[in-house]
Parts: C-alpha cells; sequence; structure tokens
C-alpha cells in the first residue's frame, strides 16, 4: 500500500443522500434515537464506499456522513470548546450568507479529548468495508484559534497563550495515536486559515483580533508541528487549504504568496492541497518555495459548480504548475470537499462522480 497522497486524489466530503439528511432532521426533532441515526448512518457509509471504490478513488472517506459540519462536529466533542456563529473578520461584502456563518470556536476550561477518542470508531467502522486506504479528515488545530484569537480562549483557563497551544497539540496527538492504533495511515487537516491570510480583508480582520498575519503562519506551523510530531513514519499528514466552500459560496479571495514561504518549508507535514480552481487561487509561482519531499496536490477540478473541466485544460495547468515544482512532487484533486456541510454544494451526485472519474483519467494520463 502507497503512502498518501495519491497522484488521484480527493479532499473528503461527500454529496449526503437525501434520506440521511431526513433522518438527520429526525434525530434533531427527537423522533429516532442516536443508535437508530448511526445505524442509518452505517448504511450511508456503505453505500458512498462502494461508490468511490467503483469511480476508482484510492483515498476512502467516510464522506463525512456523521458530521453536520466538516469542523464544528469533531472540534465539539473536545471538552473545553463551544461554538458560536459568526462571520470571519474581514468577511464583510463576500458571498456567504450570515445565517450560514461559520461557527467560530470559544474556550471555555482546559482541552481534553474523549477517552474513546473522535473519529477513532468511525475510522474502524470505514476500515472494516474496504481493502483501500481510508483517508481521515479533520479539522486543523488552527481552527479553533484564528476566528476568535486570545478574547475566545478563557483567560482562566490558559492565562498563558503557549499552554493553550501545548494543550491543543497535545489533544490531537492523543487523536492521532488513537487513530495510528487502529490501523489508520492517511490523515487530513482541513484549514481554512491559512488560505484566508492571502486575502487583504483578512489579514486586516487577523490584525483586529491582536494578531499578526505575517508571523501567525509560523506559529500555526509549529502547532501543526507539535500536533503530529508523534505520528509513525507510515502515517501520512497533509493540510487543505481552502477559501469557503459550503454550499457553493466562498469567503476569502488571493494568491498564496503571503504565506507560501513560511507555510510549505516550515510545517512538517506530507503535502498540501490547494486550491487553484479558479483566479480567486492567484498563480502558481508561489509554489516555487515548496522543498524537495513535500507534494502539492492541485485542486484545478472544481466542486462548487456542476460543469466538467476539460481534460486538455487540466493537463496544460499541471504543465504550468511544473515550472514552479517538479513534476514528480505534484497530484491531482478536486478542489475542494463536494459537502462541506451536511447541504452540499449546488451540484449532482452525477457531476460528482464525473469530477472523482476526471482527476483519475487525467492523473493517468500525466503521471501513468
Amino acid at each position: 500500500m502507497s503512502k498518501g497522497p495519491f497522484r488521484a486524489d480527493q479532499v473528503g466530503s461527500l454529496l449526503r443522500p437525501p434520506a440521511l439528511l431526513k433522518s438527520r432532521e429526525q434525530f434533531k426533532a427527537g423522533e429516532i434515537t442516536a443508535a437508530h441515526l448511526r445505524q442509518r448512518e452505517n448504511a450511508a457509509i456503505e453505500d458512498v464506499v462502494k461508490l468511490q471504490e467503483k469511480v476508482g478513488i484510492q483515498s476512502i472517506t467516510d464522506g463525512e456522513f456523521r458530521r453536520e459540519n466538516f469542523h464544528f462536529d469533531f472540534l465539539d466533542k473536545i471538552a473545553g470548546v463551544d461554538f458560536r456563529r459568526m462571520m470571519p473578520a474581514g468577511a464583510e461584502g463576500e458571498s456567504m450568507d450570515p445565517e450560514k456563518a461559520p461557527f467560530v470556536a470559544y474556550i471555555t476550561d482546559r482541552m481534553e479529548r474523549p477517552a474513546e477518542g473522535v473519529e477513532v470508531e468511525n475510522f474502524r467502522f470505514v476500515q472494516s468495508l474496504t481493502n483501500s486506504t481510508v483517508k481521515i479528515t479533520i479539522p486543523s488545530p488552527t481552527m479553533t484559534h484564528f476566528r476568535g484569537g486570545r478574547d475566545a480562549i478563557s483567560r482562566d483557563a490558559y492565562p498563558e497563550m503557549d499552554d493553550f497551544f501545548a494543550d491543543l497539540a497535545r489533544v490531537y496527538r492523543e487523536e492521532l495515536a488513537g487513530l495510528a492504533d487502529a490501523g489508520c495511515k492517511y490523515v487530513q487537516f482541513d484549514d481554512t486559515n491559512l488560505a484566508y491570510m492571502c486575502d487583504e480583508n483578512m489579514r486586516q480582520g487577523v490584525r483586529d483580533i491582536g494578531e499578526d498575519p505575517d508571523e501567525l503562519p509560523k506559529t500555526y506551523a509549529a502547532l501543526i508541528n507539535d500536533a503530529i510530531k508523534d505520528r509513525p513514519d507510515d502515517m501520512a499528514v497533509c493540510v487543505h487549504m481552502c477559501r469557503g466552500n459550503a454550499q457553493s459560496q466562498w469567503f476569502a479571495s488571493g494568491g498564496y504568496e503571503p504565506i507560501a514561504d513560511q507555510v510549505f518549508n516550515l510545517t512538517d507535514v506530507d503535502g498540501f492541497f490547494l486550491e487553484y480552481d479558479d483566479e480567486r487561487s492567484g498563480d502558481f509561482a508561489p509554489l516555487r518555495f515548496v522543498p524537495k519531499g513535500k507534494k502539492i496536490v492541485l485542486g484545478l477540478v472544481t466542486t462548487k459548480r456542476g460543469e466538467i473541466e476539460s481534460r486538455d485544460m487540466l493537463k496544460r495547468r499541471v504543465e504550468e504548475a511544473a515550472k514552479f515544482v517538479p513534476l514528480d512532487q505534484l497530484c491531482l484533486s478536486p478542489q475542494c470537499g463536494f459537502s462541506s456541510n451536511a447541504i452540499g454544494n449546488l451540484i449532482t451526485e452525477e457531476d460528482e462522480i464525473a469530477k472523482l472519474r476526471l482527476v483519475i483519467e487525467t492523473a493517468k494520463e500525466i503521471w501513468g
């Protein structure tokens, strides 16, 4: 079994079937129990694993079918973390409806991972369904800090920020250790914050919460490194950067230049999944900072719209990127998941399948 990321890969979330969305509503209304909901999730995940195997994608996920939101459901299980809905600093005037604004983490007490872990049992279930590599997607540890900053972190629980970051990294180390013990070889940290710091409005928002957007990427690289430092050699960890994706909407714009040198060189991960599906992500020039040994997964296929990209265009764009980083360090994927929230993007399952197949077929033509 080769180590991720793969030449043809995916970000992870997949469109939820309507029956599963209905079951979630029934659970919220008290009409079915948590055990009943999990049974229905299991059945839906069995189907979506078969779908991915039929398509031929090498990394298999549970589609994030047990989640309402790509980061909330994971972080909310950590003791000491509470959530409230808030527009990101600097996002005024962008495409997001405030009623759909992301949840912001508030740290109300010392953080502790639940004894049974957060995704460990979910990993075991997917692993029981396939012989392919199972990828677990979890929110980046930065998601507990960026949107609220110091003011969202209890000074009683954490008078010193160093203690907050140390506890946060420990919680993630414990989760990765639990996943490794269960046999997990592939983990992805989903991170909107690093890409938000490519947007000048968002950079001003960072200043408004008392942080320096030129220094914060270094802080976050150190946090991620501390979180993953004990992972086994056969576990790949990647970071996926996103500028907003819920229901085909977005928050931020701007190329990777402001963060590229620090993020690519200081973060000890195996690869980066980068959005590159439209002009909001800028050009490929920041890839000149990528060091040897790290993979860049080019998110050239959009998940926001249903139209299918031309294979020739994708190959041309990979060739352009290869002017800045060797072709052997490049891979291909959709730009984001298809359903960052339970209500997915404005595309169909047929579009989703066609786009995954397009990634696989194009990657085969490029890399063999």
